[in-house]
C-alpha cells in the first residue's frame, strides 16, 4: 500500500477522488431528499384538493351515493362520521390502511382501525354547520382499488354538516410517481457517479503528471549534477511563473552559490599552498646549506622565514575558523581602549577615541585593529591616525587613515578578496600574503559590521569600521 500511493501524484489522484466521492454523496443524498419531500408535497395537495371537494359537497348536503369524489378517478376517499363509523367509501375499494377506518364499504356502528399516525381535530375549536375545518392532517398509508394495490398520501379534512353531523373526509393520491422518480434518480446516481469519480480520478492523474513533469525534470538533472560534480550546470526553468517555476530558479541560485563558494574553496587552497610554498623552501634551503656548511648558516634569515610561516599558518586558520562559521561571541569590548592597546608601541600612529563599547570577540576584534593598523604603516608616509566614536545613536565607527598614496576607486573591493596584492613592486616578505584585509572584513561581518575603503583626509587611505553598540540594559 505504501508503494501504491508513495508517489505525490497517486496521493493528489487518491485525495481528489475522496473529497469528490463524499461530495458526491452528499449532494446525492440531499437531491433525493429533497425530490422525495418536494414529490409527497405535491402529492399531499392533490389529496387535500380531492378530500375539500368532497367536503364541500357534504356541506352543501349532497347525499352519499351522489358524491362525485367516490368514482375512484382521483383515488380512495372515505367518509367518517363523529363516532368513526366509515358512512361512505369509493367504488371497488378492496383494502385500505392508512386512516381511521380500516373498512372498505359503509358498516354500522365499526370502530376505528388502521395505523394513521395523527390525530384528530376533536380538541379543536367546533365548526358551524356547513363550514369546513382549515386545517388538514397528512398521513401515508396504501389502498388496493380494483386489484391494483399501491401506496398513497392521504390528507384528512373535517367539515360540520347541517343534517349529519360532524364528517372526516379522506382523500388519498398515489404515490407511485415519487417512488419511480426517487428510483429513476437513485438508478442515474449509482451508474453515474462511479463513472464520475473514474473520470475526476483519470483528470486529476493527467492534471498532477503534467503539472510535476518539471519536478521529475528537476531532479534528474540534480542527480546528473550530483554525479558529474559538475557544479556549472543547471536544472531546466519551466516558464510557468508557479511554484515550481520558482523553485527551479531557487535551485540555480542555490547551485550558482555552492559553485561560486567552491571555486573560492579551490582558490584558496591553491592559493594558501603557493604562499606556504615560498617560506618553507627558503626554510629547507638554509637548513640544508647549514647541515654541509654550518659556517653559512643564516640564523636571522631563518628566524624570520619561521616567524612569517607561524604567522601565515594562523591566519589561514582563523579563516578557516571564520568559514565554520564560528560564532564571535558576546562580551563587552571598549573600542577605544583596544584601539590605544594596539597602537601603543607603533610610530607615527595617532589615536583619537571616545569610550563605546560593542559586543562580540575581543580577540578577533582586536585582529581587526592590528591588521587595518599593519596595513596603514605599510603604505603611509610618515603619519597614521585612529578615531573611534559614535555615529548616531546604534552604531560604532572607528576609523584609521593614513597619508599614502591611497587605494584606487576601482580597487576598493578586491582588496578585502584573499591573497590579493595591489602593488606586485613589493616583496612577499614587505607585503604580506594579502589575508589581512580579508580577514578584517571577515571579522566585522561576523560581528553584525562592515568594513569599507575609501579616500582620508589626508589623501591616503582610509578604512572605516562599523559596529552595533551595545545597547542599555543588555548583557
Amino acid at each position: 500500500m505504501r508503494r501504491l500511493f508513495g508517489s505525490v501524484r497517486a496521493r493528489a489522484t487518491l485525495g481528489a477522488t475522496l473529497v469528490v466521492a463524499v461530495a458526491l454523496v452528499a449532494a446525492g443524498a440531499a437531491v433525493l431528499l429533497s425530490l422525495r419531500s418536494n414529490l409527497i408535497g405535491e402529492a399531499g395537495t392533490q389529496a387535500e384538493r380531492s378530500a375539500r371537494a368532497v367536503a364541500s359537497e357534504l356541506a352543501a348536503g349532497t347525499p352519499y351515493d351522489r358524491l362525485s369524489g367516490l368514482d375512484g378517478g382521483d383515488g380512495p376517499v372515505q367518509v367518517l362520521d363523529e363516532h368513526g363509523r366509515l358512512v361512505a367509501a369509493s367504488e371497488d375499494l378492496e383494502k385500505i390502511s392508512g386512516t381511521d377506518s380500516g373498512q372498505v364499504k359503509p358498516r354500522p356502528a365499526v370502530q376505528p382501525t388502521g395505523d394513521d399516525d395523527d390525530d384528530s381535530d376533536d380538541a379543536g375549536e367546533p365548526l358551524e354547520a356547513g363550514e369546513i375545518s382549515g386545517e388538514s392532517v397528512f398521513s401515508n398509508g396504501s389502498a388496493t382499488i380494483d386489484g391494483d394495490a399501491e401506496d398513497y398520501r392521504f390528507a384528512a379534512v373535517e367539515v360540520e354538516t347541517h343534517d349529519r353531523g360532524h364528517l372526516t373526509v379522506y382523500a388519498g393520491s398515489p404515490l407511485a410517481a415519487e417512488h419511480g422518480a426517487v428510483r429513476t434518480a437513485l438508478t442515474v446516481m449509482l451508474i453515474g457517479f462511479p463513472l464520475l469519480l473514474g473520470v475526476v480520478a483519470a483528470v486529476t492523474w493527467l492534471v498532477t503528471r503534467r503539472a510535476l513533469r518539471p519536478v521529475e525534470g528537476i531532479r534528474r538533472e540534480m542527480a546528473a549534477i550530483t554525479q558529474s560534480e559538475d557544479l556549472a550546470r543547471r536544472v531546466p526553468e519551466p516558464a510557468t511563473h508557479d511554484e515550481i517555476a520558482r523553485l527551479a530558479s531557487t535551485t540555480n541560485e542555490t547551485l550558482a552559490a555552492l559553485e561560486t563558494s567552491v571555486e573560492r574553496q579551490r582558490r584558496f587552497v591553491a592559493d594558501a599552498s603557493h604562499e606556504l610554498r615560498s617560506p618553507i623552501a627558503s626554510l629547507r634551503t638554509q637548513l640544508e646549506v647549514a647541515a654541509a656548511h654550518p659556517e653559512l648558516l643564516d640564523l636571522d634569515g631563518a628566524v624570520e622565514d619561521t616567524v612569517r610561516l607561524q604567522r601565515l599558518a594562523a591566519d589561514l586558520l582563523l579563516l578557516a575558523r571564520l568559514d565554520a562559521g564560528e560564532r564571535p561571541g558576546d562580551a563587552k569590548v571598549d573600542l577605544a581602549g583596544l584601539a590605544r592597546e594596539q597602537a601603543e608601541g607603533r610610530s607615527a600612529v595617532t589615536v583619537d577615541a571616545e569610550r563605546v563599547e560593542v559586543a562580540g570577540s575581543r580577540g578577533q576584534l582586536g585582529r581587526v585593529l592590528a591588521n587595518l593598523l599593519d596595513n596603514a604603516q605599510r603604505h603611509a608616509r610618515s603619519a597614521v591616525t585612529v578615531n573611534v566614536r559614535r555615529e548616531g545613536d546604534a552604531l560604532a565607527l572607528v576609523g584609521v587613515a593614513d597619508d599614502g598614496d591611497g587605494v584606487p576607486e576601482d580597487d576598493r573591493e578586491r582588496i578585502f578578496e584573499r591573497f590579493v596584492r595591489l602593488d606586485a613592486a613589493r616583496s612577499r616578505d614587505d607585503g604580506g600574503a594579502g589575508l589581512g584585509l580579508a580577514i578584517a572584513r571577515d571579522v566585522a561581518v561576523r560581528h553584525g559590521g562592515t568594513l569599507t575603503a575609501g579616500r582620508g583626509p589626508a589623501g591616503g587611505a582610509l578604512f572605516e569600521l562599523r559596529l552595533p553598540l551595545v545597547q542599555r540594559g543588555s548583557r
